[in-house]
């Protein structure tokens, strides 16, 4: 195993940003208990990321072996054409954060609380992403991620964390019996070179969708990704 490891991540909040984003940037007495809430966190988050160089093996029609594991995405497998090398990844906001937001019993200030884990898994995720860059001298790349899209199932995180190896011990992220993570504000992904730019929101048409980074493209799935359409070249 090749694990690379992201620690001593900065979380340096935005406070004017968060508030303006929870609608409570004009009415004090939200403010001030958002203020409180956030100061906290920032003296107890320790965002934290987990990456690792791996290599495509094989691929079938609808598979790719990743380092031993094979993953099963038609989509996945067509956007690897002919991918050599990718980079499997976790990034969390910490156990930290996670264990502070369960002992708050306010709902309104949970809910404030869930934004601010997601500004520290931005963080950690941010960092990962540079950590990555500057290592490996990447291009422009595109990720693809288990749960996002029906043709990659959330089940697939158990394949990916095989890939990875050890995430609960080096940064302390676990899975639950139905795959989902904990502490729940963490992210993982499938994240590879790429010369044409793809975002999962292009196949995904659930809307209003707050953390849409594209527009939907019916017609992409049948254009590129249907096996009547689009024949990959097998390795």
């Amino acid at each position: 195993m090749n694990e690379t490891i992201v620690t001593d991540i900065p979380f340096n909040l935005d406070l004017p940003g968060l508030l303006k984003k929870l609608r409570i940037d004009g009415r004090p007495e939200y403010a001030e208990r958002c203020t409180r809430l956030a100061r906290q966190a920032a003296g107890l988050a320790r965002p934290r990321a987990a990456y690792r160089l791996a290599y495509v093996e094989a691929k079938g029609e609808n598979t790719v072996v990743v380092d031993g594991v094979t993953l099963t995405s038609r989509v996945l497998r067509v956007n690897l054409g002919d991918v050599h090398r990718v980079f499997p990844f976790v990034a969390t906001c910490g156990a930290e954060l996670d264990a502070w937001s369960k002992s708050i019993d306010d709902m309104l200030e949970g809910f404030w609380a869930d934004a601010i884990m997601e500004e520290a898994l931005r963080a950690a995720f941010d960092a990962l992403s540079a950590d990555l860059v500057r290592r490996y001298d990447l291009g422009q790349t595109a990720m693809m991620n288990p749960g996002s899209l029906a043709d990659w199932p959330i089940e697939q995180q158990a394949e990916l964390f095989r890939i990875l190896g050890g995430v609960n011990e080096q940064i302390g992220v676990k899975l639950t019996d139905s795959f989902l993570m904990v502490p729940i504000k963490s992210v993982s992904g499938l994240r590879f070179p790429t010369e044409t730019k793809y975002e999962n929101c292009q196949l995904c048409p659930r809307d209003p969708c707050p953390n849409r980074r594209a527009p939907y493209d019916a017609g992409l799935y049948e254009r590129q990704y249907s096996p009547a359409k689009s024949k990959p070249s097998s390795q």
